[in-house]
C-alpha cells in the first residue's frame, strides 16, 4: 500500500470541481494506493517538461498528477483536465 502526501495546490484545485467529480477523485485515489489498480488507472510517465512525473486517470478528461518520493512514498501534485500538462 503507498503513502501519500497532498502538495498544498492539489487541496485547492480539489476544492474546484463539483461534488460528483470530487467524490471520484477520492475513489480513484484509493485504487490508487494498491499497485495492482495502476493499470486500471492509466497510470503513465510523462514526457518534456514533467518527464520526472505521472499521472492517473479521475474520468476521460480529469487527471491527477504525481511524483514517486520512494517506492512507497507519493507525492499527489496537481489536479485537472488536460491543460495541467501545460
Amino acid at each position: 500500500m503507498l503513502e501519500l502526501t497532498y502538495a498544498p495546490i492539489f487541496i485547492k484545485e480539489f476544492k474546484k470541481p463539483e461534488a460528483f467529480l470530487q467524490e471520484e477523485v477520492k475513489e480513484k485515489i484509493e485504487l490508487f494506493k494498491d499497485s495492482s489498480n495502476h493499470k486500471q488507472l492509466r497510470v503513465h510517465k510523462l514526457k518534456g517538461p514533467m518527464k520526472d512525473r505521472y499521472s492517473f486517470s479521475v474520468s476521460y478528461s480529469f487527471r491527477v498528477v504525481f511524483s514517486y518520493a520512494s517506492k512507497t512514498r507519493v507525492n499527489i501534485l496537481s489536479l485537472g483536465d488536460h491543460d495541467i500538462y501545460d
